[in-house]
């Protein structure tokens, strides 16, 4: 062994150069699979290290629309120190301007926050809210030109601020939000009379936990002691559940994106091998005739390449590591919660190991060929065939593969969807790779065109010692991740456009008094003649049991039965809601008064496992009411209006207290003088502009589109090395080629024009190719991944994948270049 890492170490020093391409594709690939696994870690880390800042306390119980007895009070006393907070939603109006803007109002008690401090910006002129005095977010003073001192009104108490809330420790356990927060005291709050029976509130209740008690004992004793209460409970482990979920599933993905980057790389370190070790085959048979053996050939090779590879991969962590340091530096506003800085030594290790796997996987076969030249070689070069890897490489290489699909599924938080993902790469390679063997004979087959130039590059695309089968992997895999790519991102940019109805509502108006509504219908007609009015009745609540399974109880919830989660909308209707059809079941008649019936959406209730005669529990204002399922709907969501989950009969909830939802639809023009009517004649009333909802998804979505197309991009550049690869690896034959033309009269143009037929062909085929499977996959990922419609802009995916193609053409005619300057003397001699 000494003796070979002498030879190999003596050989690498002067053919550093030869490796290049090897170190370039598994360095990007590394990089891209570390990057994303640290980044990951390091937001989940953040919220778990955060937890009690982001739920703000050890362990929170949250009720809808009601707020605790004084019982419960008592006990929550017993669990430790406690603080209350109550949100909802409310419209902040500016009286001088007559502006207004829907906003989050949360109250809070003297014991806000239990972790973490509440800071304002320099200028506030008191350090927390009193009274009358509040603190708001930065969106509501920029939107409603309000700065400490400033007066603005809310329900029926106008309120001063005292500053612009800087750090609220536990904003990141909110969630999505419709507008910026207010931030009163609990007498403020109730100086608003907004919290009436039926309006829509939540409250909150924080505790942190006196020594020796656990979250789940204390999670324990609450559903014990009021068993039916209705309230949702979420400790320090999970303070923003939503964002974890969204994190993990996201992380996963990208993860897998950066495999795939990793395994395209893997083609080009296949590539780089196979052409340096075709520069070797003068040294290989020298080293046979001298007395080396082929284990002492393989040996040898292979130190060097394991050496490259160490390097490559080293340098790949490195930059993997630090990917969370840099994104926080210069980009770290975008992320959900700052996440926890450090080096985390399991990403590290899992692309570690992939790329070293990789490396061996794609190097095994251009090494097994290598081994395999003669001494005769000497005297037989560009004659003598390279052969093909023996059973035993064979076996070695499957045995890596599967070795490496078992690392990715295993270290997936969705195994059967890693599995699918590999086995998708597995076979799309497995696919070009028989591509490539139809192509070549096809062409051996085809009959000979009469032109020259044309028969010339038929020839080229199955001659020995072709790289039509490198070309196909190397530009199929390429083009399939730009039609991909160009589908997804498409689908992400055209989302919103394509869901919103050519009449979409200009406003969502919560918690219309039920004894108000006729004076509230005519205002609007009054300020907008004509308008579309849709009201509905609404309240909210959690689901507490189905099927005679309580809801606490279910250690795991599926990810599509989300409306097990939190606090759902409830409403009941005399007839089936616009927007919907019955497709299970029957719907009760118009004058039904019998046990209590509800109505579900079919795909919520096939991911629980509900059917048709099971039970539905839900907690109104602390009250249990069982109804039994009596149809399946099957709702149009992209109509903009209420579609609600659970929809009761009349009789099961009309005795509760409950406000009106309404939808409203009217001209632009009439918008402003509705918005500012209803806020000076119905303070309780939130008005929800939809293009302001529609604006913040759109960012979410433009967001989530820029971090796959961040993942995605490692993955071309790969695919962009590994195609320079397949064209390096057969410039020793076309230079031969290119000499013996112009000995036999033909021009560089024409040379080059040869060259350029060949990978217009090559181009145009895998470019068909591409462009299904791409489309397929962008579908699945849109549809199934991130469960959203797939709306691709065809045209641009069409000019995408045709940019790639002639980029494709392009890249080749270049790599023809240094084709055209060789020397004919100097190849001759080589011959």
């Amino acid at each position: 062994m000494s003796l070979i890492w002498r030879l190999a170490l003596r050989d690498l020093r002067g053919s550093r150069a030869g490796l290049r391409l090897l170190a370039v594709c598994l360095f990007l690939g590394v990089a891209a699979l570390a990057g994303i696994g640290s980044l990951s870690s390091a937001i989940l880390g953040g919220l778990s290290e955060r937890g009690q800042l982001i739920l703000g306390g050890d362990v929170q119980f949250e009720a809808a629309q009601r707020q605790a007895d004084p019982a419960e009070r008592a006990t929550f006393a017993k669990l430790g120190t406690v603080s209350e907070v109550v949100r909802m939603r409310a419209m902040a109006i500016r009286p001088e301007t007559g502006n207004s803007l829907l906003s989050e109002l949360k109250g809070v008690d003297a014991a806000y926050p239990l972790y973490g401090q509440l800071a304002l910006k320099p200028g506030a002129v008191a350090a927390r809210p009193k009274g009358r005095d509040v603190a708001i977010a930065e969106g509501l003073s920029e939107r409603l030109g309000l700065k400490p001192g400033d007066r603005f009104r809310m329900g029926e108490a106008d309120f001063r601020v005292i500053g612009i809330i800087d750090e609220e420790p536990d904003r990141s356990g909110s969630g999505f939000t419709f507008g910026p927060a207010v931030l009163a005291d609990m007498d403020g709050l109730a100086a608003t009379q907004l919290v009436q029976p039926g309006s829509l509130f939540s409250a909150s209740y924080r505790i942190r936990l006196k020594p020796g008690v656990t979250p789940d004992a204390a999670a324990q004793t609450i559903n014990t002691q009021f068993k039916g209460a209705g309230w949702e409970v979420r400790d320090r482990t999970n303070g923003a559940p939503g964002t974890r979920r969204f994190v993990e599933r996201l992380g996963q993905f990208l993860a897998l994106v950066g495999l795939t980057a990793l395994a395209v790389a893997g083609i080009g370190v296949g590539n780089g091998v196979a052409s340096w070790l075709d520069g070797k085959r003068g040294s290989i048979a020298t080293m046979k005739v001298l007395g080396a053996d082929s284990r002492t050939i393989f040996l040898v090779y292979l130190v060097q390449i394991v050496v490259v590879a160490g390097l490559a991969v080293v340098a790949g962590l490195v930059v993997g590591a630090l990917t969370p340091f840099a994104i926080v530096r210069f980009a770290g506003d975008v992320l959900p919660v700052p996440p926890r800085l450090d080096v985390y030594p399991l990403p590290l290790a899992v692309a570690a190991v992939n790329g070293l796997l990789i490396a061996l996987l794609f190097a095994l076969a251009p090494l097994a060929r290598a081994r395999a030249v003669t001494a005769a070689n000497l005297f037989r070069t560009g004659v003598e065939g390279s052969g093909r890897p023996g059973r035993r490489v064979l076996l070695a290489m499957f045995a890596l593969a599967a070795l490496i699909a078992a690392l990715a599924i295993a270290s997936a938080r969705e195994p059967a969807f890693a599995a699918m993902f590999v086995a998708s790469v597995m076979g799309l390679l497995v696919l070009l790779t028989l591509l490539g063997g139809a192509i070549r004979g096809i062409a051996a087959r085809v009959p000979r065109p009469r032109a020259p130039l044309a028969r010339l590059a038929l020839a080229n695309l199955h001659r020995p010692g072709a790289q039509t089968g490198r070309l196909v992997v190397a530009l199929g895999l390429g083009l399939t991740l730009f039609a991909t790519l160009a589908v997804i991102q498409t689908s992400l940019n055209g989302q919103i456009e394509s869901t919103i109805p050519k009449r979409a509502p200009s406003f969502f108006a919560l918690d219309i008094p039920k004894e108000d509504a006729p004076r509230f219908r005519a205002l609007v007609d009054q300020k907008a003649p004509g308008a579309d009015i849709q009201m509905v009745p609404n309240l909210r609540g959690p689901v507490v049991a189905i099927a005679g399974r309580r809801v606490a109880d279910m250690k795991d919830i599926p990810d599509n039965a989300w409306f097990l989660r939190g606090d759902r909308g409830l409403t009941f209707a005399t007839d089936v809601p616009p927007g919907s059809r019955v497709t299970a079941g029957q719907w009760w008649p118009k004058d039904y008064a019998g046990p209590p019936l509800v109505s579900i959406d079919q795909e919520a209730a096939h991911a629980a496992g509900l059917k048709i005669g099971d039970s539905i529990i839900v907690s109104v204002l602390g009250v249990e009411v069982e109804a039994r399922i009596a149809s399946f709907r099957e709702i149009n969501w992209d109509t903009l209006g209420f579609n609600y989950v659970l929809v009761f009969d009349p009789a099961s909830l009309q005795g509760a207290p409950y406000t009106y939802a309404a939808t409203l639809a009217m001209p632009l023009a009439r918008e402003a003088a509705v918005s500012r009517a209803v806020a000076a004649d119905f303070p309780a009333v939130s008005m929800v502009r939809i293009k302001d909802v529609i604006t913040q998804v759109g960012d979410l979505l433009n967001q989530l589109a820029t971090a796959i197309a961040v993942a995605g991009s490692v993955a071309i550049l790969a695919g962009i090395a590994v195609l320079i690869g397949a064209i390096a690896a057969a410039r020793r034959a076309r230079s031969y080629d290119a000499v013996l033309l112009k000995l036999l009269g033909a021009t560089r143009g024409q040379v080059l024009l040869v060259q350029a037929i060949e990978y217009a062909v090559l181009g145009s085929v895998l470019s068909a190719l591409a462009l299904a499977i791409g489309s397929t996959a962008g579908w699945y990922v849109t549809t199934r991944v991130f469960e959203l419609d797939w709306t691709p802009d065809w045209p641009v995916v069409i000019g995408t994948v045709a940019a790639g193609g002639f980029g494709t053409l392009l890249m080749g005619l270049i790599g023809a270049v240094p084709v055209l300057r060789a020397r004919p003397a100097e190849a001759l001699r080589t011959l």
